[in-house]
């Protein structure tokens, strides 16, 4: 669990760090801004609970070699505008998502043998159900594309993420295979 932990302050620090990319990137898109500043300091203040919780374990947050999903992930996102934009916010949300399964995964598989660390991922599974909502509310806010065209190519990246979770190395980190899990599920 150690790991597991150091690996999700990281994962939080990173979706704060896309948030604020996001907003540096496309600061003419207005209906990005505020939303995705609350959930850059959303993703802080997680990232600061989690490392409470490092702090507590006597763990020191340092480097960690991260698992390799969202390179892998972000390879489906296309090159041209305004479709990189709408592929990297159906990704982020897919992150979302999988952060939301692997969480609930955790809540209930430490419920007795660390109620701490149950009632930590317990607490942050709406959050994190609410950022894939919100990505997905951006793409449609942004008009960029129309709701069937949307729908199809969430299809194919939830397809493409399946496939990067089944490929995935077993080790512990928060978007990783897992030992006798069916990883298929987002």
């Amino acid at each position: 669990m150690d790991d597991v932990l150091l690996d999700h302050a990281h994962c939080e620090k990173k979706a704060a760090s896309t948030a604020m990319n996001l907003i540096f990137r496309y600061q003419d898109k207005l209906p990005l801004m505020v939303p995705l500043s609350r959930l850059a300091r959303e993703e802080l203040a997680h990232f600061e609970l989690v490392l409470g919780h490092l702090h507590k374990r006597g763990i020191a947050f340092g480097r960690q070699e991260p698992s390799p999903y969202a390179a892998e992930l972000m390879a489906i996102v296309r090159r041209e505008e305004p479709l990189r934009l709408v592929d990297t916010l159906l990704c982020c949300a897919m992150i979302e998502a999988r952060s939301c399964e692997r969480m609930q995964r955790l809540a209930e598989a430490l419920v007795g043998h660390d109620d701490e660390l149950a009632a930590l991922y317990d607490g942050l599974l709406a959050s994190e159900a609410r950022h894939h909502a919100s990505y997905l509310d951006l793409i449609r806010a942004l008009e960029l594309v129309d709701e069937s065209t949307l729908q199809a190519r969430l299809a194919e990246v939830a397809a493409h993420e399946a496939k990067v979770i089944a490929d995935a190395p077993v080790q512990a980190r928060m978007h990783a295979a897992h030992a006798g899990s069916n990883s298929t599920n987002a």
